[in-house]
């Protein structure tokens, strides 16, 4: 197969005769090939010409392995230059030996199993063709593996190709010297301000001492990276072998904006229109302290919060305090409470966990009858496992959260009581596209009674992302006028979303559930219907139309499609 050039200045084409495995190469690459390439008369130029043209093919296909091309410039009567290109074989790799020196090179078992690793994770073997781009990454590949973990000066002392074009094979070697090994010094911070200056030590979980790890380094850069209070962090260390026994970590960062005010607005058919206020202080008195405060108006709630974040641990744990009030009005229940709390909040992974302890005031005030006033002091713990291929638009996994917490008549409350949770929902993949999810959720609350016990510690439940068909929160028990919450829950929901489109799809699903003052009461409502799904960045919006059975009515639902 051949192909024609001419250059700009109408010079004589040149036609290239080459294999297909070779033809893209030397087309990007050959610049007798290029239009903008002129053409010399006869003479001295023209020779220099074809010479040039030959080595350019020659080295470029080295560097696919081919040693022994044989590459020639003939011109045709007509006036037309056929550029020839005969490859040859192409060399395989016969034999790769590796060594090492330094301190890797020692005896002991532990040192002569990770050169085995390496060994075997070298990325050229023996029978493979020969490329160039191969054997440079592979040479930087093992440098990095070993420079990556102990051994911060490691370097390539030695490395040979050493090529027969002839038998076209080619022996390589490689000889790397990883130096002594490094264990961790003192941080080394620079570019604090108004930070505490002891700030990114309490952040970090590196220990003097312990030895050399680029992946925990990396660790804490993105530890810091994602605190607020800072803009850009680099962790580096410091790779002078003198320096080997306590090397210094360089930490260098710029400080982030420590104040943002913020607005936001929104709608859900839950509460209806929604406006927000926010202000965030990332360096509260001067000591990295985040503040995080807000008004939020909704059609049904209204609330106004402060909360207070101290810099996570080592162990990884954060506190926080803080304290709200909050209104709301839903299904002709009218609720004020006062909230003041201090949590423990930890993630590892995929679980998260919080512990916290919380003193509430209610005004309880349902239409139709008599208002009541409730005073809880509570115990919390609550556990979340995440084990999702993708938080926002999960299509594999499961999420699992259990929730425990009480009050005691003994300890500032009204009276005794025990409230148990939890909720499971799993994500099936399904064709190319789609998704089955299921859930289910429980509650018990352990009481004599139900008086005396504030509504966040009791249940009810229906619309959006709970039994759809249903108006938000107006399946319970009722009293009065008003559906307060009861003692007990149960739902189950069964949805199949189908994407038509990457960002658009539709879904159809069946929810079941209540809630009641005891299990006999339970009497299950069901919802059925049919959605639109759009993945935004939040996450992807739904816009569900259901069909309450029991209420032989249909609702629209709106919201994000999330799990929990």
């Amino acid at each position: 197969m051949s192909i024609g050039f001419a250059s700009a200045q109408d010079s004589p084409r040149v036609v290239l005769e080459a294999p297909e495995t070779v033809r893209p190469l030397l087309e990007q690459h050959l610049r007798i090939l290029s239009r903008e390439e002129a053409f010399p008369e006869a003479g001295p130029d023209r020779a220099a010409l074809a010479r040039r043209t030959r080595r350019e093919a020659v080295e470029l296909l080295a560097t696919e392995g081919y040693f022994d091309p044989e590459v020639s410039l003939q011109r045709g009567a007509d006036g037309t230059w056929r550029l020839v290109v005969m490859p040859g074989e192409r060399a395989r790799i016969t034999e790769v030996d590796l060594d090492f020196e330094g301190h890797l090179a020692g005896d002991y078992p532990a040192l002569a199993a990770r050169r085995e690793a390496l060994r075997k994770a070298w990325g050229l073997r023996e029978g493979e063709a020969f490329r160039q781009a191969a054997w440079d990454q592979a040479k930087q590949a093992l440098l990095d593996a070993v420079s990556s973990r102990n051994y911060a000066a490691a370097r390539l002392t030695a490395t040979r190709a050493e090529v027969d074009p002839a038998a076209a094979t080619v022996r390589l070697s490689v000889t790397v010297d990883s130096g002594p090994p490094f264990f961790l010094g003192p941080l080394d911070v620079s570019g604090l301000e108004q930070l505490p200056a002891d700030f990114v030590e309490r952040l970090s979980t590196l220990e003097p001492g312990e030895p050399f790890d680029q992946e925990r380094l990396l660790e804490v850069q993105a530890r810091l990276q994602n605190a607020p209070q800072f803009a850009s962090v680099i962790v580096e260390l410091e790779r002078d072998p003198a320096l080997a026994a306590a090397a210094p970590v360089r930490v260098q960062v710029t400080e982030a904006q420590s104040r943002q005010l913020g607005f936001g607005v929104g709608y859900t058919t839950n509460a209806g229109f929604r406006a927000e206020t926010t202000w965030q202080d990332v360096n509260l008195f001067d000591r990295g302290w985040e503040l995080s405060s807000g008004l939020r108006y909704e059609q049904l709630a209204q609330s106004a919060y402060a909360d207070v974040f101290l810099p996570p641990a080592p162990a990884g744990h954060r506190h926080s305090f803080g304290g709200a009030l909050e209104h709301s009005e839903v299904e002709d229940l009218e609720l004020t409470t006062w909230l003041l709390g201090v949590t423990r909040h930890h993630v590892r992974g995929d679980i998260e966990t919080r512990i916290s302890l919380r003193y509430q005031h209610e005004l309880r005030e349902p239409a139709g009858a008599e208002a009541t006033r409730h005073n809880a002091l509570t115990a919390n713990w609550s556990w979340i496992r995440r084990r999702v291929d993708d938080l926002l638009d999960p299509r594999r996994g499961n999420v699992l959260q259990l929730e425990i917490g009480g009050g005691a008549e003994a300890l500032l409350s009204d009276q005794d009581f025990l409230r148990l949770y939890g909720r499971y929902a799993h994500y099936f993949p399904v064709a190319r596209r789609d998704v089955l999810i299921l859930r289910a959720e429980a509650g018990v609350t352990l009481t004599e009674s139900r008086k005396g016990i504030p509504q966040t510690f009791l249940f009810r439940t229906g619309g959006s992302q709970s039994v759809r068909g249903y108006d938000f929160q107006s399946l319970g028990v009722r009293e009065g006028e008003a559906v307060v919450g009861g003692r007990y829950l149960g739902a189950a929901s069964a949805e199949y979303v189908h994407w038509f489109k990457p960002e658009w799809g539709v879904a159809a699903f069946v929810d079941a559930g209540d809630a009641a003052d005891s299990p006999d009461e339970l009497d299950t409502k069901l919802g059925y219907g049919i959605g639109a799904r759009w993945k935004s960045p939040a996450g992807p919006i739904a816009v569900d139309v259901a069909y309450g059975e029991a209420e032989q009515q249909f609702r629209l639902h709106f919201g994000v499609a999330i799990a929990f």
